[in-house]
Order: structure tokens, then sequence, then C-alpha cells
């Protein structure tokens, strides 16, 4: 599909047809990055670690948040004072 880059104040932009939007999931934001000497426009990632902070009171509540590894120390721990 073609269009045209039109003048938008100081910018440019184009004019993306509601349904090549909704093909995509885009509604009301979008993330715009270049790659490879192309604009690409995708739906936005989360945040980083969005929903960490709810899983790991599930984890905790279902009493999962024992040490997934064993607590051992190293060769030259012995000399340390805690």
């Amino acid at each position: 599909m073609k269009t045209t880059i039109r003048k938008m104040g100081n910018s440019q932009g184009v004019i993306i047809p509601k349904p090549l939007l909704a093909q995509v999931g885009l509604q009301d934001e979008a993330e715009m990055v270049v790659e490879d000497h192309a604009i690409v426009i995708r739906r936005p990632r989360g945040a980083i670690r969005e929903g960490w902070a709810e899983a790991s009171q599930a984890i905790a509540a279902a009493d999962d948040d024992g040490l997934v590894w064993p607590e051992f120390g190293n060769e030259d721990d012995a000399h340390l004072q805690w």
C-alpha cells in the first residue's frame, strides 16, 4: 500500500487506515523504531518487570518461595566474620 507523507506542524506523518491498525492490534499507542533502513511501527511492549510484584506475591502466598539453589559458601569464606 502506498501512502502520502504529509506535513503536520513541524513534523511529517502518514495516515494509517483504520482496518490496517485493527489488523495488527494498534489502538492508542505505538512503538516506532528504525530497522534495516525501514520504519517499523508495532504494539508497545509492556514495561520492564511489569507484573513481577504480583507474581512474587502469588509465589509467596502459595508458600513456594524457597531457595532454588541451596545455600553454600565459597572456599575463602571461612576467614570472614559476619
